[in-house]
């Protein structure tokens, strides 16, 4: 497999509930992207889906629920329904065997019509060993804080400070669903979850469905003045069994190191200009910041505590307002890519920030304390 794969364009759904018929949203997405692309159905060549339907909204044989609002009638077409990044690239792949010159990404989460994540993902858990313990997403998390409050010394104020910088810029992004100017206080005043997790820094359930049409690099060229090339992936998983695990050394290091060696990123500190991070509890962001490289071990408090994730930071993260403000679970990495596209094209309106990004990162994660982890290296 050999060529560029560019992002076209982009089109994607508000976070926040809507009684719009699912099949509805679904068709007018992937029409908008079409038609910024100036492209008919007939133009695409091949649709990946991203969505866990049949276990988040109880419908049987999903993707062919909505094949045909996808704009994937007749089509050769796939499905993925675990980390939303692993669609990204699915389809990639595609168009560099050379079978396709342009992919449809669909990604389909409506949580207003789910049930509550955590009873969601208890059943992650396997019948035998794990169930009868009542584990979930949220209890794993908690787990992972705790430790890593107790070996990295991070604080509960460390923690909040995610809270109150990611929906802050979550205020300048109007596809965000939680959108708030808010204080240290104010989230360690709100109830625990799940201790010593508090109810703000745990992401919402979320609307999401998103379509990302791909192009190789000869029709991307024809289709958009300003593609957004991807230039890494990296991916990597981990064992199934929390216990057998050290929650605090996960793949994420392996993943990004794939995904920094195929784009030629040498020093993602200095080499990429806006990261965006999927983070489902506000700790994570702190975690995964240190696994990213953007900080030694154990120092992913002091970069909440000098601003250097901030919007006006030297290595802003989230300025979407993240994974805290924007929670569709199955499609939420691809949100964080699109707003990685959005910022390169200097697209993003009022969270657009005050500098050049040449390059961005997307992150995605999935499993129980990030059991799983994908990362996009993506420039103009």
């Amino acid at each position: 497999m050999s060529g560029k794969v560019g992002i076209v364009d982009i089109a994607m759904t508000a976070g926040a509930p809507s009684h719009e018929n699912f099949l509805d949203i679904v068709f007018r997405v992937c029409r908008e992207v079409l038609d910024k692309a100036g492209v008919s159905r007939d133009d695409v060549g091949t649709v990946i889906s991203c969505s866990s339907d049949v276990f988040h909204s109880g419908m049987s044989c999903a993707n062919a629920y909505y094949w045909d609002a996808g704009a994937a009638l007749l089509k050769n077409g796939s499905r993925q329904d675990g980390e939303g990044l692993f669609a990204l690239a699915y389809a990639a792949m595609r168009i560099m065997s050379g079978n396709y010159e342009t992919a449809l990404v669909l990604g389909v989460c409506k949580g207003s019509e789910n049930p509550e994540n955590d009873v969601i993902t208890h059943f992650y858990t396997d019948p035998f060993y794990l169930r009868q313990l009542g584990l979930n997403e949220t209890i794993a998390a908690a787990l992972q804080k705790r430790e890593y409050m107790e070996r990295a010394g991070i604080t509960q104020e460390q923690c909040a400070k995610v809270v109150v910088k990611n929906l802050g810029n979550a205020l300048g992004n109007p596809y965000a669903h939680i959108r708030k100017r808010i204080t240290v206080d104010d989230v360690l005043a709100t109830e625990m979850v799940m201790d010593p997790i508090h109810s703000l820094e745990a992401g919402p359930k979320s609307d999401g469905i998103i379509a990302i049409l791909l192009a190789n690099e000869k029709k991307a060229k024809q289709l958009t003045k300003k593609p957004v090339w991807l230039k890494g992936y990296g991916s990597s998983l981990d064992s199934f069994y929390p216990g057998d695990r050290d929650l605090l050394k996960g793949q994420l290091p392996n993943a990004a190191k794939r995904a920094y060696d195929m784009a030629g990123i040498k020093n993602p500190k200095k080499e990429i200009d806006c990261f965006e991070i999927t983070e489902p509890y506000a700790f994570q962001e702190l975690l995964w910041c240190e696994d990213l490289g953007l900080c030694g071990k154990g120092e992913g408090g002091k970069l909440i505590d000098k601003g250097t994730t901030s919007m006006a930071g030297a290595m802003p993260v989230n300025p979407s307002g993240g994974t805290l403000a924007m929670n569709p679970y199955i499609s939420r990495s691809l949100y964080r890519l699109a707003e990685c596209v959005l910022q390169i094209r200097g697209q993003a309106g009022e969270h657009q920030l005050d500098r050049e990004v040449k390059t961005a990162l997307a992150h995605g994660t999935h499993g129980f304390a990030g059991q799983c982890h994908a990362v996009a290296i993506v420039g103009a």
